[in-house]
């Protein structure tokens, strides 16, 4: 089948690769010709573990292909999936003006039937307003359909070569089959394709990001009674987790969530609810203790050091909102980066991956170490912003011969306390009790 596929960011260019992967002949557009040229030259232009092998494999099979022109990328295609940016407006709501805007062009160009998919995470009613777009120039025959993505950061190419389900919102049997061909290889294993009317459908996406995030919002106000009651989140999380009705994932307490979806999407979700006089009590709230919980070390730091950290050098492990990949969009990081440069303090980080994107946001506003270890000369404290498995189980003789103080503020929770304390570091998590050394070795 041939497909395109307009905007080639995260969702895009996972989304163009995999189709590919599985024989499609695949042409993704978008306006950035720096970035179509680097796609085309074989330079994958986001981090994702798996899509640079797949990504290669289909372009050398000239089965992917990547133009800045979409009259000549949409030509022969089938299906036309619009992976355009949603970025949230001032008063929180999605702003559809480059899906809009894409939807009028198609409606210039098309000349025979093509169904048009919208992957992108759009407001209920989209679809419709997609369609009206498309309609002023166009008389013949289309559909759009909605096909949210669900796809996790990190191991998005997994997510997508073999979904727990897919979802299509689609009003025309014709549509219904023409997706169905294309998702068959993907669900060979029996994992359902679930169909259901384009509202619905646009709904589904809103509504899981929304619960995955009250989930992890619900487990850090958990971790704020633990720390107030001198119970241990871990143990808490465990014996929740292990009640099926409520399942062991994203009960994992910390720093906030961050990148792309939760945070646009929670506000959206809300937005569109007072749009409709509805007050959604529970995600206002999720908002309001996420973003509390962005800032939630700076006050535990600030304490240690007795009320001032200016001059006060702080090691930063970790940018990106999460693990294997390199967003930083939303990232708790930057929120304490920021708190801890405007107390007077020197920040030093890594991150395996996300550095370069900082760099181009903060400049040098902060000071970057080429390992981890780079960061710890001479730090006051070390503080963990992101969860990367190298720093699970890092050299600590290492790290007590460069730092200044034995002092770690984690927002990950990687560590094990009693562990920690018998190194002699002073330790503070989230959600559990501090751990403090017995002989006050913390301090050089």
């Amino acid at each position: 089948m041939k497909i395109a596929v307009v905007g080639t960011g995260y969702v895009g260019l996972v989304t163009g690769t995999c189709f590919a992967e599985t024989g499609n002949n695949v042409t993704c557009i978008d306006i950035d010709k720096e970035k179509i040229d680097k796609l085309n030259s074989g330079q994958v232009t986001i981090y994702e573990p798996g899509l640079e092998k797949i990504f290669l494999r289909n372009q050398r099979e000239e089965r992917l292909f990547f133009t800045t022109n979409l009259a000549e990328g949409i030509k022969d295609a089938r299906i036309i999936f619009l992976a355009l940016p949603t970025p949230p407006g001032e008063d929180g709501s999605a702003d559809l003006k480059y899906i809009l805007g894409v939807a009028s062009d198609l409606g210039k160009l098309l000349d025979d039937y093509k169904v048009i998919v919208d992957k992108s995470t759009v407001p209920v009613g989209t679809a419709e307003k997609v369609h009206a777009a498309i309609a002023k120039n166009y008389k013949g025959e289309f559909d759009v359909v909605s096909n949210p993505e669900f796809l996790r950061e990190g191991v998005a190419v997994d997510d997508f070569l073999k979904p727990d389900r897919v979802v299509i919102g689609a009003s025309s049997e014709r549509a219904k089959k023409i997706m169905g061909d294309l998702y068959a290889p993907f669900v060979r294993s029996g994992n359902p394709i679930l169909y259901m009317d384009l509202r619905s459908a646009e709904l589904t996406k809103y509504a899981a990001n929304s619960f995955l995030a009250t989930k992890i919002t619900f487990m850090n106000e958990i971790a704020q009674l633990c720390e107030r009651l001198g119970a241990d989140v871990d143990m808490v999380r465990r014996g929740i987790g292990s009640d099926d009705r409520i399942g062991k994932r994203f009960l994992f307490p910390g720093i906030g969530y961050g990148g792309s979806c939760f945070p646009k999407d929670v506000q959206a979700l809300a937005k569109s609810s007072t749009e409709v006089s509805y007050e959604f009590k529970i995600l206002n709230a999720v908002m309001d203790v996420n973003e509390k919980m962005k800032m939630h070390l700076i006050p535990k730091i600030k304490k240690y050091f007795g009320g001032n950290i200016k001059g006060k050098r702080f090691a930063l492990w970790g940018l990106a909102f999460k693990p294997n990949t390199d967003d930083i969009r939303e990232a708790p990081a930057l929120y304490m980066i920021d708190a801890l440069v405007e107390a007077g303090a020197t920040v030093c980080a890594y991150d395996p991956e996300a550095m370069g994107n900082v760099k181009k946001l903060l400049g040098d506003k902060i000071e970057y170490g080429e390992t981890q270890y780079d960061c710890l000369n001479q730090a006051d404290a070390l503080v963990i912003a992101t969860e990367w498995n190298e720093f699970r189980t890092p050299d600590f003789l290492k790290i007590v011969k460069l730092m200044k103080n034995k002092v770690i503020f984690d927002g990950r929770n990687l560590f094990d306390t009693d562990a920690i304390r018998e190194l002699g570091f002073y330790y503070e998590s989230v959600g559990r009790a501090t751990a403090v050394p017995t002989n006050g070795s913390h301090h050089k």
